[in-house]
């Protein structure tokens, strides 16, 4: 785009979570960085629930202690490859690294460092006893800021690098997860909206942290202080249909000798030629272990109920209808805190299917509105995060009056009643199978 660099009024960011960049005093990157989705740090998670406890880490930084945050990462790090940890300066989340890139400081965010088992969410700061039980260096952790705190201006050499100007207002923003919150639209009180792409989560918007008793929902720091995020999680949502695709794709590859091509559209239509519930098959999503509602990283996918009768569509179907299946649950764990909503926000390149949206709506028992703008939540949200920042927005209360709904799909009670009936075996048979996924986790 030609844009006038002088007419640009900030910069800011969203950028993935729960991740762990090991960059030297100079900024530069150590190692690649260990992302959201690794799942290494078992014996860690374990150390840590052991020196600081699993319940007092829930209650502090809002999250459980998990193999997917950053404070496991960085132990991992100093367990396996001591050299790198002892050179680290920092650890850096990935928008971060890009802003020391530009301003040539070292900053994150408390929406970030809510994600990394470190933060104290309610006093806003690293927690001291944390630090302490668990042996980190505090010194390498980055200083944390307000996500619309200006944190610094694009230096000389970036602005060369960029085309920026320099001194241009660089705003901290927030983690991806944050920032797909306010551009969804949830920035009040009570507001939930599901993203749905390759991971995703349900998420609700609250004054204050929301416990649950098992743990299985966690808490974010929200871009505007005066909130937070409470999000369920689950790790392959829009991934599962992913690998059934290239699954199909090198069947047909084989079959053929060449590459088979397969859009989801190709997908979408195939799945409606079986009918609600697959013919009882069930299908269980967990293709790179579970976070919510199991934080069970030795989960793993499964089909539950095949026959001789099943058919392609009947098994595409089931893949389209178990991640929405568990999503389910999560949205009934919010119901069990005393969230109450009869209709749901989606964002992400996923929904842009008229049949996900109907599978959602009947299989979550609630009206569905989709804005016209899916994939552009995030970097929607950092941008007001940006314009909040530096003036031009009051609050982020502006999103209300931005965002336009395209359409409400409203559950079908006839799919309703199908579903209704398949999903306390879809929940069961995860309990069923704890045994035989840790055994099979272990070969």
């Amino acid at each position: 785009m030609n844009i006038n660099p002088s007419k640009i009024a900030c910069v800011s960011f969203s950028g993935q979570m729960m991740g762990c960049l090991p960059v030297d005093e100079k900024g530069r990157a150590l190692r690649r960085s260990i992302i959201w989705a690794d799942q290494r740090a078992v014996a860690e998670t374990e150390f840590v629930r052991a020196a600081f406890g699993g319940d007092r880490m829930y209650e502090v930084t809002g999250t459980s202690v998990a193999p997917n945050y950053s404070l496991e990462k960085i132990l991992w790090l100093k367990n396996n490859e001591r050299d790198t940890y002892d050179k680290a300066c920092k650890f850096l989340n990935a928008k971060d690294y890009i802003v020391y890139r530009l301003t040539g400081n070292f900053a994150t965010d408390c929406s970030d460092a809510s994600g990394t088992n470190l933060f104290d969410i309610k006093k806003k700061v690293w927690s001291h006893d944390i630090v302490k039980a668990t042996g980190v260096d505090a010194s390498k952790l980055p200083d944390v800021y307000v996500s619309t705190d200006v944190v610094g201006g694009v230096t000389a050499e970036a602005a060369q690098e960029t085309g920026l100007m320099p001194g241009t207002p660089v705003v901290i923003g927030g983690g991806d997860g944050p920032c797909a919150t306010v551009g969804a639209g949830a920035v009040e009180e009570g507001d939930i909206y599901n993203y749905f792409g390759s991971s995703s989560w349900i998420s609700v918007t609250t004054s204050k942290p929301l416990y649950d008793p098992n743990q299985a929902t966690f808490n974010l720091c929200h871009l505007d202080p005066e909130f937070y995020m409470a999000p369920g999680t689950m790790q392959s949502a829009g991934g599962s249909y992913e690998w059934m695709r290239e699954v199909l794709s090198d069947i047909g590859k084989v079959a053929k000798g060449e590459a088979l091509t397969l859009d989801f559209e190709a997908l979408n239509a195939e799945a409606m030629k079986s009918v609600p519930g697959a013919h009882a098959l069930l299908f269980l999503p967990y293709l790179m272990g579970e976070r919510c509602p199991y934080w069970n990283p030795d989960a793993r996918g499964a089909f539950i109920g095949l026959t001789r009768g099943h058919t392609l569509a009947d098994i595409i179907r089931a893949v389209f209808e178990g991640p929405i299946f568990n999503l389910r649950v999560i949205i009934d764990l919010f119901q069990a805190q005393g969230i109450r909503s009869s209709e749901i926000r989606l964002i992400g390149g996923a929904v842009k299917s008229d049949f996900i949206c109907r599978l959602m709506a009947d299989i979550y028992e609630m009206d569905v509105l989709r804005p016209y703008v899916l994939e552009e939540a995030t970097s929607f949200g950092a941008a007001v995060a940006g314009g909040v920042g530096v003036g031009m927005y009051k609050g982020f209360h502006v999103v209300k009056d931005m965002i336009r709904i395209k359409d409400r799909i409203k559950p079908e009670e006839s799919n309703c009643a199908k579903y209704r009936a398949l999903y306390p075996a879809f929940k069961n048979a995860y309990t069923q199978l704890i045994d035989i996924f840790k055994v099979l986790a272990g070969q």
